[in-house]
């Protein structure tokens, strides 16, 4: 098949949809939505996020070192969208969305209470890219939901129905189901 160059440009697919929760320095929690990111090291466990420095989130970063991340399900795709389209610097976004910040466990950060997947993330290092920062946190714990468990004790992405951002279309996807078995499905073309 031919492909046709579009140029140089901020696409993947998917995108993730992470709610990064911080503290201000007025100790106000804060969130806000980054499609830039994932997993960055299995160990230790470890994620990054890319935030720019016009960020008030990027201001709270740098003075907390620690935040969440949350995986809002769709049923909560609106909540996540206003997160990305208004500043902390002057809204209380929790209270606008009517969304409950919930003080980690192990960080000095929030999460969102109603969302069913958070990241527990201590700053080990930045990276700067750009107009962006890369912030890598380790993974000091993961909390799920209970409602969100599946038979085998997983969490089940199914019942958690997290959803993508397409930064071509600036719209988002849910997901359709399991396509095939991971490191099972190649298997056939092994010599």
């Amino acid at each position: 098949m031919t492909k046709r160059s579009i140029g140089p440009r901020t696409l993947l697919y998917p995108h993730p949809d992470l709610i990064i929760g911080t503290y201000g320095t007025d100790g106000r929690p804060d969130v806000m939505v980054a499609a830039w990111g994932g997993i960055c090291s299995s160990s230790p466990p470890a994620v990054a996020v890319s935030v720019q420095k016009a960020r008030q989130t990027y201001e709270n970063l740098i003075e907390r070192r620690e935040f969440t991340i949350s995986i809002p399900s769709a049923d909560y795709v609106k909540e996540a969208d206003y997160f990305g389209i208004v500043s902390g610097r002057d809204t209380d976004k929790f209270a606008a969305t009517n969304l409950t910040p919930v003080k980690g466990d192990l960080v000095d950060a929030p999460y969102v209470g109603e969302f069913p997947v958070v990241l527990e993330c201590r700053l080990l290092q930045t990276v700067e890219i750009g107009v962006h920062t890369q912030f890598i946190g380790e993974i000091l714990d993961v909390k799920v939901d209970e409602g969100v468990f599946g038979e085998d004790g997983k969490p089940d992405i199914e019942k958690i129905r997290p959803f993508a951002y397409d930064s071509m279309r600036q719209e988002y996807y849910g997901f359709s189901g399991s396509l095939a078995k991971a490191f099972s499905a190649g298997k056939g073309f092994k010599q």
